[in-house]
């Protein structure tokens, strides 16, 4: 489906009807990673599931949008439209930036924020890419052009997580307008604030693109967030452990659909 806002077209996929839950996906992929991933463990009733492609991904485009604060303004617009309630809005990596920006300047909008490996305004200390996995027949499930990107993103390389790459991450990275993307990243900082509600913070401990020790100095800034550090996780934390990822976040969005 397509939603205009302010000249964007934005596309997104749905399930399920009941609370809102829009999750917003990482840099360079589009809405398909961050849906397979939810998917695999959400409850499967009592939820409208939204993923929508950010502008320059996917099926979005990113016309008069020059900054990542154009970005949140365009999400809000989006949110307006979809429901007629606040939302839990997850977010991954780069879509944790924005979740975060866009629960800090519009509150109103957001019944339960999850941030999910979030990228910050800037990267700090981070691991070494250290693989806690490696199967013999991880790549057998890739093409040869794909194993050089599948083995950068994970540290656990199993069957499974080489079809998890395949099959919902490969797909995204086509269909990224980059000339769009360097536009919106030239205008990176956004207002990041604070959040007062139901927060979830997850973080991989082997996590080589932003690490962990930023996520966890967001609790100074969200006063009623759950923090896991997760151990033998990655980057790619929601298809590494999909199980810890799964139990956590059921049990944020029972928090949320209790919050006032």
């Amino acid at each position: 489906m397509d939603s205009q806002v302010g000249g964007v077209s934005v596309h997104f996929a749905e399930h399920g009807t009941g609370v809102p839950l829009v999750a917003l996906h990482g840099a360079g992929v589009d809405h398909r990673e961050i849906e397979a991933a939810v998917e695999a463990v959400v409850p499967d009733a009592g939820l409208r599931r939204v993923y929508p492609d950010l502008p320059g991904m996917g099926r979005s485009t990113a016309e008069g949008l020059s900054s990542n604060g154009d970005v949140v303004t365009l999400l809000a617009g989006f949110l307006e439209q979809l429901a007629e309630q606040p939302v839990l809005l997850l977010g991954h990596s780069y879509g944790a930036y924005l979740a975060r920006g866009l629960a800090a300047r519009r509150p109103d909008l957001v019944r339960g924020l999850a941030l999910v490996c979030p990228l910050g305004e800037r990267t700090g200390q981070v691991p070494e890419h250290e693989v806690v996995r490696q199967d013999d027949d991880a790549h057998d499930e890739l093409a040869p052009e794909q194993r050089a990107g599948f083995d950068e993103y994970f540290v656990v390389r199993t069957r499974a997580t080489a079809r998890r790459y395949r099959d919902h991450v490969v797909p995204g990275t086509t269909l990224v307008d980059e000339a769009a993307l360097g536009r919106v990243f030239a205008g990176w900082s956004i207002d990041l604030g604070g959040y007062d509600g139901p927060t979830l913070i997850v973080a991989g401990r082997r996590d080589s693109t932003v690490g962990y020790a930023d996520a966890v100095g967001l609790l100074g800034d969200h006063p009623h967030a759950t923090l896991a550090v997760v151990d033998d996780a990655g980057h790619a934390l929601v298809h590494e452990r999909p199980e810890v990822f799964g139990a956590l976040l059921r049990e944020w969005i029972d928090c949320a659909r209790l919050s006032p």
